[in-house]
């Protein structure tokens, strides 16, 4: 399994972008997936999950701002992410955890920079 990330890059304040990640393999439909953010000298944080059967949690801190939302068809996440702050600043990870996987899989990581 092979995940990559995408997407990411410098917005303003108050901007929008868009992350992809695209799954290799078979097993994303019965899947749960989510997105992670991690900040220079912070923890990795979980940020959207969504489930196989499309149930969504969202970290407090992007309630209404962010939405997460997938295509079994091309065995892709998305997470939409509006309204930015400064501090969305994070490398942002995509997560895979498969019921037929021992460990979950992750991808490799795309920056988000939210400056003037």
């Amino acid at each position: 399994v092979q995940l990559q990330a995408s997407g990411g890059g410098l917005v303003q304040p108050g901007g929008s972008l868009r992350l992809s990640c695209a799954v290799s393999g078979s097993i994303f439909s019965i899947s749960t997936m989510g997105w992670y953010r991690q900040a220079p000298g912070k923890q990795r944080e979980l940020v959207a999950a969504i489930t196989r059967g499309g149930s969504t949690h969202y970290a407090d801190s992007v309630k209404g701002r962010f939405t997460i939302s997938r295509d079994n068809a091309k065995n892709t996440v998305y997470l939409q992410m509006n309204s930015l702050k400064p501090e969305d600043t994070a490398v942002y990870y995509c997560k895979l955890d498969s019921p037929v996987r021992t460990l979950p899989d992750w991808g490799q990581g795309t920056q988000v920079t939210v400056s003037s």
